[in-house]
C-alpha cells in the first residue's frame, strides 16, 4: 500500500494512492485519525480496508503533494552512511552512526520546489532512503527493529555547503527552510520486505549523478533503529533518512550544484521518484 499527505482544495488530507488517484482517508477516518502521523499509530488496519473497498476520490494531477510526513515529532538524519560517500569526503570510518536533526519546516513535497537560499550558490543533491516509524519503542533490539517501521520513502538531504561547513555541526547546512524533500508517498513495509534489496539513483536535468543499492548501507536499519531508540523513544511518524551514496555535487570535478530552472529526481525501485525544480528563494 502506498500512502501520502496531500492537499487539495485548500484542506490538507491524507490517503492512499491506487492506479487510477488519490482515495481520500481524512474523511471516513478524519475523527479518529486526523492525520497520516496519526493514521500511523493505530489506523493502519482501517486504511488498508479502505485501499481494498475505495475507489480514487482524485486523480494524482488533481493534488498538491506534502512531505509524506508533513509533522513528524523528529527527523533524525544519519550522514556518511555509505562508504563511497565516506571515500569522496575523505572522512574516516566510525564505529557509530553520525548524525543530525533536520527540522520539519525544512521538507516539501513531491514536486514542489526546492528552494535555494539567497545567501548561498552552493545547494547539493543528496539521495536518500528513508524509514517511517511506525510503533513507539525505546532499547529496540536489532532482531525487532522491522516490527516498528511503517514504511519507506524517497528523500533528498539537500544541503547548503557552505553553511554545513561552518563548523564541525552540520545543523546550518541542513535546516534551510524548503531544502528537504520527502515524498512522494510512503510504501508500506509489508508491501516492501526487504529494503536491503533495491536500487537507488539520482538525476540531475536527467542526468545520472548517485548510484547505490541500499545494501551498502553502512549503518543498516535494524543496527540504526536500536542505536537510536537508545538514546530517545522512538513514536509513530518519525523521519530517519538513512544516509546518501557517493557522487554528491560538492565532491566532483568541477563542482556540481543544482540551479534555479534545475529538476533533481531521487528514484528508488519498488518505492517511486521523488522530483522536485530548482527555484531561488
Amino acid at each position: 500500500m502506498k500512502v501520502l499527505s496531500y492537499r487539495h482544495g485548500g484542506q490538507d488530507r491524507y490517503g492512499i494512492v491506487t492506479d487510477d488517484g488519490v482515495i481520500d482517508a481524512t474523511g471516513p477516518l478524519g475523527d479518529r485519525f486526523p492525520d497520516l502521523k496519526a493514521a500511523l499509530d493505530g489506523g493502519m488496519a482501517d486504511l488498508a480496508a479502505l485501499a481494498e473497498g475505495g475507489s480514487a476520490d482524485h486523480g494524482l494531477d488533481e493534488i498538491e503533494f506534502l512531505p509524506t510526513i508533513p509533522n513528524p515529532d523528529k527527523i533524525i538524519c544519519v550522514g556518511l552512511n555509505y562508504a563511497t560517500h565516506i571515500k569522496e569526503t575523505g572522512r574516516e570510518d566510525s564505529d557509530y552512526p553520525a548524525l543530525f536533526p533536520r527540522f520539519a519546516n525544512t521538507q516539501v513535497g513531491h514536486l514542489q520546489p526546492l528552494i535555494r537560499p539567497t545567501v548561498s550558490g552552493i545547494f547539493d543533491y543528496e539521495g536518500e532512503m528513508a524509514v517511517i516509524i511506525g510503533k513507539r519503542g525505546r532499547h529496540i533490539a536489532p532482531e525487532r527493529a522491522f516490527d516498528h517501521v511503517a514504511g519507506y520513502a524517497c528523500y533528498n538531504d539537500a544541503t547548503i555547503r557552505d553553511w554545513q561547513r561552518h563548523t564541525h555541526q552540520f545543523l546550518p547546512g541542513k535546516n534551510f527552510v524548503g531544502t528537504g524533500g520527502f515524498g512522494p508517498w510512503m510504501v508500506t513495509a509489508d508491501e516492501l520486505t526487504d529494503p536491503s534489496a533495491l536500487s537507488l539513483t539520482t538525476r540531475l536535468n536527467g542526468n545520472e549523478m548517485q548510484r547505490s543499492t541500499t545494501d551498502l548501507l553502512i549503518f543498516d536499519i535494524p543496527f540504526l533503529i536500536n542505536y537510536l531508540s537508545t538514546f530517545t523513544e522512538l513514536v509513530p511518524g518519525d523521519v530517519i533518512p538513512t544516509g546518501t551514496p557517493g557522487g554528491v555535487g560538492f565532491k566532483r570535478t568541477p563542482p556540481v550544484f543544482m540551479e534555479p530552472g534545475d529538476t533533481i529526481e531521487v528514484e528508488i525501485s519498488g518505492i517511486g521518484t521523488l522530483t522536485h525544480p530548482i527555484a531561488a528563494e
